[in-house]
């Protein structure tokens, strides 16, 4: 499905826009498709902040909060390394230099 949009635009905005190709379909659409996103990504930060702000319990500690940071990056470095792990290296997360 498609539709057309009529937008009136100040003749500057349409010159500059039209030489960087932004009024062009896929260049829009993609622009729209972006700003999309970032609403989506708004409202669901604001849904997880509502839900840390309603959380009940005692405050973590400097050292709680630090052993988590830590855990969670542990977890992404490992993540990341099996992703890109070299098949010459047994261990995930050391990279050997390629031989020639």
């Amino acid at each position: 499905m498609s539709i057309t949009v009529e937008v009136d635009l100040p003749e500057e905005v349409i010159r500059e826009a039209r030489t960087l190709g932004l009024l062009e379909s896929k260049r829009m659409t993609a622009m729209l498709a972006e700003e999309l996103s970032r609403r989506r990504a708004g409202r669901e930060l604001r849904r997880m902040l509502d839900q840390v702000r309603s959380a009940s319990g005692a405050e973590m500690s400097m050292e709680e909060v630090n052993a988590e940071v830590k855990a969670a990056r542990a977890e992404r470095r490992l993540r990341c390394a099996t992703r890109t792990m070299s098949r010459s290296s047994p261990v995930p997360w050391l990279r050997l230099p390629m031989r020639s």
